[in-house]
């Protein structure tokens, strides 16, 4: 997991202007906020409240929240769907967001989202997702030419210098995740979907 966090490293300094911020889907559990009628989050959740605080820093930036519904045998709502309900909850304008809301996968959201936003050259992008997935992300936006900011955010390492070990049940799901980015990054390299096998800064 550690390389793939720290590909991207936190920005130093905000930029002054920001046109759009992109957040990608994953953060939100599907089954359970179909089950309890609410908005239900998963550990990924600090790309929803860093998407909320990075609109409220740019007040005039367009907002744009990317995630269909993964599962191709569900019939239920999809990850926009939620989402609308939890941004209106928090506060959000709805007139300033965008949902898009037939992606599938990372690739998808990039490509979809881009056709419905149609970014002009200079305009300043955040992409915002957790951590390990930003090398896929980021290659994946480049693919369909839109230079994006990388704003990484739900790290689940440590630095080396401050030691610690998980416990097996958190090592074993972050190994899997980690295990599914690395594998995500040589799959959509091979298929075209990014440019590089390890995108990076």
């Amino acid at each position: 997991m550690g390389p793939l966090e720290d590909r991207f490293p936190p920005l130093r300094q905000m930029p002054a202007r920001v046109d759009g911020i992109v957040v990608l889907g994953g953060a939100i559990d599907l089954k359970e906020s179909a089950d309890r009628g609410m908005p239900a989050l998963n550990e990924r959740a600090e790309r929803m409240t860093a998407f909320v605080a990075l609109a409220r820093l740019y007040p005039h930036a367009r907002l744009v929240f990317t995630g269909g519904n993964p599962d191709l045998l569900s019939a239920g709502p999809t990850e926009a769907e939620v989402a609308r309900v939890l941004f209106a909850g928090l506060g959000l304008d709805p007139h300033r967001l965008v949902f898009e809301a037939k992606s599938r996968n990372t690739r998808e959201n990039a490509l979809f989202s881009r056709r419905i936003e149609n970014p002009r050259p200079g305009q300043i992008w955040l992409l915002v997702t957790s951590a390990a997935d930003m090398p896929r992300a980021v290659g994946c936006f480049r693919a369909v030419a839109w230079p994006v900011l990388a704003f990484p955010v739900d790290y689940h390492t440590r630095h080396r210098d401050m030691g610690g070990v998980p416990g097996l049940v958190a090592g074993l799901k972050e190994f899997d995740w980690a295990a599914h980015e690395w594998i995500g990054l040589v799959y959509y390299r091979s298929r075209g979907w990014t440019s590089s096998l390890f995108p990076g800064p």
